[in-house]
């Protein structure tokens, strides 16, 4: 298992109804998290969705992902 150091939700995600009606997005940018997951369940590979969205970075994505991993095995253990 991996034992790299998780960053925190609220540090890559904002949630603003300003932004997007309250869309969770990437912070920073006026991407929604959910977009991330229509390319990978899409089977569209990480570089096509940073092209698509260059406001996010490969560190942002990546560790939502790393959020999503976390979650799905603490459902699970």
């Amino acid at each position: 298992m991996k034992t790299t150091k998780l960053a925190e939700p609220r540090s890559l995600i904002q949630v603003d109804p300003e932004i997007m009606g309250g869309t969770p997005c990437f912070k920073g940018t006026r991407v929604p998290i959910q977009n991330l997951f229509d390319f990978i369940e899409a089977g569209d590979p990480l570089d096509e969705f940073l092209d698509a969205f260059p406001t996010v970075s490969q560190e942002q994505a990546v560790a939502i992902l790393q959020l999503a991993e976390k979650s799905v095995i603490e459902m699970v253990a």
